[in-house]
C-alpha cells in the first residue's frame, strides 16, 4: 500500500501530527490550570511545531523529463564539479548541496521522475549541517535513482547538528514522479544531489529555493 504521508492532504505533514497533539495537550492543560505565563510559552512552541511541520502544495515549474527539481527547501550552499569516481555517484559529477534551517519546510520531494535504484543509510555524526564536514561524518540516508532516460543521480539526507531523525517513506524498486514528497528530516539539516558531469546547473549559490518547484539543473 502507497505510504499515505506521500500524497498527504493535510496542511501539516503527517510525521509532525503527534508533536503538534502533544504541544497542544499541553497548552490546553496550563490554560485550564491558569498558568498563564507557561500557557503562553506552551502556545509559542505549539506555533513553532506547526511551522516546522507544514506541507505546502508544491508543482514542478518545469515540464522537461530532464529537469532536477531541489528535494529541499532551503539555501544553496556549494555547486561543486567533482573528477574521478570517488563520490556517490562514482563517475564525474556534479555535487550540489542545500542547508535547511529550522524555518524552512522540512518535507523532502524527489528531484526527478523515474525508478528506486537504491537506498543505503549510514550512521554517523551529528555536526552542523551547514558544515563542508558534515557530508561525509553526519548520519545520512542515499538514494539512487535511475531516470527513465537510464540517467543516474543521487540524492542524499544528511542530519544535522539538532536534527536526529531522518524519515524515508520510498523503497527500493519504487517508481517516482518529479516533486512527490520521499520524506524528512526533524529540525534543520542538509540535503545534496549529485548529478552527472556535462549536466547544466541553473542555481547560484546562497540562492533560495523550493522543494518541487525550483530547477536546479538538467541532466
Amino acid at each position: 500500500m502507497e505510504d499515505s504521508r506521500i500524497n498527504n492532504k493535510w496542511p501539516v505533514a503527517k510525521e509532525g501530527v503527534p508533536f503538534i497533539v502533544i504541544s497542544g495537550s499541553l497548552t490546553l492543560l496550563f490554560v485550564c490550570t491558569n498558568f498563564f505565563f507557561i500557557s503562553i510559552l506552551a502556545g509559542v512552541v505549539l506555533f513553532f511545531v506547526i511551522f516546522f511541520f507544514r506541507d505546502p502544495k508544491r508543482s514542478p515549474t518545469s515540464d522537461s523529463s530532464d529537469a532536477v527539481l531541489t528535494p529541499a527547501d532551503g539555501t544553496i550552499l556549494e555547486v561543486l564539479h567533482l573528477k574521478g569516481t570517488n563520490n556517490p555517484l562514482g563517475r564525474a559529477s556534479i555535487k550540489i548541496s542545500i542547508f535547511m534551517s529550522v524555518f524552512n519546510v522540512h518535507v523532502n520531494r524527489i528531484p526527478i521522475g523515474g525508478t528506486i535504484e537504491k537506498i543505503t543509510y549510514h550512521p554517523g555524526k551529528f555536526f552542523s549541517a551547514n558544515l563542508d564536514k558534515a557530508s561525509k561524518q553526519n548520519e545520512k540516508n542515499e538514494i539512487v535513482l535511475q531516470t527513465a532516460g537510464a540517467k543516474k543521480i543521487v540524492f542524499i539526507q544528511i542530519a544535522g547538528l539538532i536534527a536526529r531523525r531522518i524519515a524515508c517513506w520510498i523503497e527500493k524498486g519504487d517508481r517516482v514522479n518529479a516533486g512527490q514528497r520521499f520524506g524528512l528530516i526533524r529540525f534543520g539539516s542538509r540535503l545534496e544531489v549529485y548529478m552527472p558531469e556535462g549536466s547544466k546547473t541553473t542555481i547560484q549559490v546562497r540562492q533560495k529555493v523550493k522543494a518541487g518547484e525550483t530547477v536546479i539543473g538538467y541532466l
